[in-house]
């Protein structure tokens, strides 16, 4: 099977207009993909992959998949998988183009939706979820798809594979676990910054219901409304209920000390309370915000600085994006450092197709690497599934675990006539 041709996609959700999504540092995000079809010789097999952006820029996203998409196009995907580090390494290391970044921006983004679409054709080419088709491989399989230079001061490739093999005799019990109770998940979209108190209340009334126990709101603009709105939620859930706040980059580190201190108690934890380049200033806010603990990630830009992270206890929470990483290969080193320094992975999403993606990055955590669903959930927002042919499912607060061979990424054709910038029916007029 060869890779033909590629087709990228401008999609954008007009999400402003609702509100949803906003927080401190984004007022209005469009919720937005830049969407890659890759086309093969094999009728009727393609593979979809995309990268989140929120509106203005996913133009530039989409040039730039179609600049990198010649480390894969022309090419057998057995050629591909075989060296699924070197793929990854090929498309990071193009010699003109790294200079764009390196690994990170917009030149990562778009390595992200290439590598994602790779890894969504593979499944789709031996009938697997993405899931499944990680957890299949051998430890030695399994390494051998991760770029490991600038990581060996941490972890080693060896040491990656010593951790996977404790894990192999019991990965069979832990998928059927998970296929009958599926994987913990929190929900954000009851606690968007542009809600009023009343759309508040309601959803909290209404995901309660729905069987949720843990939830997450918007922090940043005004300590008091923070504050309101964290008693507004306990009011509706109680005590017991998990509850965590997100502070989206917007506060320096003497300033996200004292907000965070104000705060009704009770938090399990604060996220993005800084710059998310800031590794120093992230462990000094996690030092002076005890019992509140330190969460990030969704900005961290690639492996190297999760290790930082990581290796200066600076986060207690590890929050992966599957398309702020350069693909599943950079994700799949991260799962690994941070099972190395005992950090759980609670990976975020919402956006357009990021639940879709990171229900499979949590089973192949659980399953593969760290074992544990201790202190662990994932991220869920409840807009823009119906998007989707195989969309994520919650129930009962927990994600269901997906069948559909490939990374969940297919999309219904009438998408693209809705939702194409800037002439979809949603943008035209």
């Amino acid at each position: 099977m060869r890779v033909m041709g590629i087709t990228t996609h401008d999609l954008r959700a007009p999400t402003s207009r609702t509100l949803a999504g906003s927080d401190a540092a984004h007022a209005d995000p469009d919720y937005s993909a830049a969407y890659v079809v890759l086309t093969t010789d094999v009728d009727g097999l393609v593979g979809e992959g995309m990268t989140f952006t929120i509106g203005r820029g996913n133009d530039l996203c989409c040039r730039m998949i179609e600049a990198l998409a010649v480390h894969v196009v022309g090419r057998d995907l057995d050629e591909l998988t075989a060296d699924m580090a070197g793929t990854w390494r090929a498309i990071t290391s193009d010699s003109q183009l790294r200079w764009l970044g390196p690994e990170k921006g917009v030149v990562h983004l778009a390595t992200a939706a290439l590598v994602n679409a790779v890894w969504d054709l593979w499944a789709k080419s031996v009938g697997k979820p993405v899931w499944q088709l990680v957890c299949d491989l051998s430890p030695e399989e399994l390494v051998a798809c991760i770029d490991f230079r600038y990581l060996s001061d941490a972890m080693t490739p060896a040491q990656a594979v010593d951790m996977l093999r404790r894990n192999e005799p019991t990965k069979a019990a832990r998928i059927a676990e998970l296929r009958r109770d599926g994987y913990p998940a929190y929900i954000t979209s009851a606690g968007w910054l542009g809600y009023p108190e009343d759309k508040v209340r309601a959803l909290c009334r209404e995901m309660r219901a729905e069987g949720w126990q843990s939830f997450k709101t918007k922090v940043g603009i005004s300590v008091e409304s923070d504050i309101r709105r964290i008693e507004v939620m306990r009011e509706e859930l109680g005590d017991d209920i998990q509850l965590m706040a997100d502070a989206n980059q917007v506060w320096d580190v003497p300033e996200a000390i004292d907000w965070i201190r104000q705060l009704p108690s009770g938090l399990r934890w604060i996220e993005e309370p800084t710059s998310p380049d800031d590794v120093l200033g992230h462990a000094e806010i996690r030092a002076a915000v005890r019992p509140v603990r330190v969460a990030t990630g969704e900005h961290a830009a690639n492996r190297v600085l999760f290790k930082q992270l990581l290796q200066a206890d600076a986060i207690d929470y590890c929050q992966v994006d599957a398309c702020r990483l350069g693909g599943l290969n950079e994700v799949l080193a991260v799962l690994l450092l941070a099972a190395h320094f005992g950090v759980p992975v609670c990976p975020h999403a919402g956006g357009i197709g990021l639940c879709e993606m990171v229900q499979h990055i949590s089973v192949i955590d659980y399953v593969a690497v760290s074992a544990s669903l201790e202190d662990r959930t994932t991220e869920y927002a409840s807009h823009l599934h119906e998007l989707f042919v195989h969309p994520a499912v919650a129930r009962d607060g927990r994600y269901v675990v997906p069948d559909a061979p490939g990374y969940s990424m297919a999309l219904h054709p009438w998408v693209f006539e809705r939702y194409t910038w800037p002439g979809g029916s949603e943008w035209a007029g």
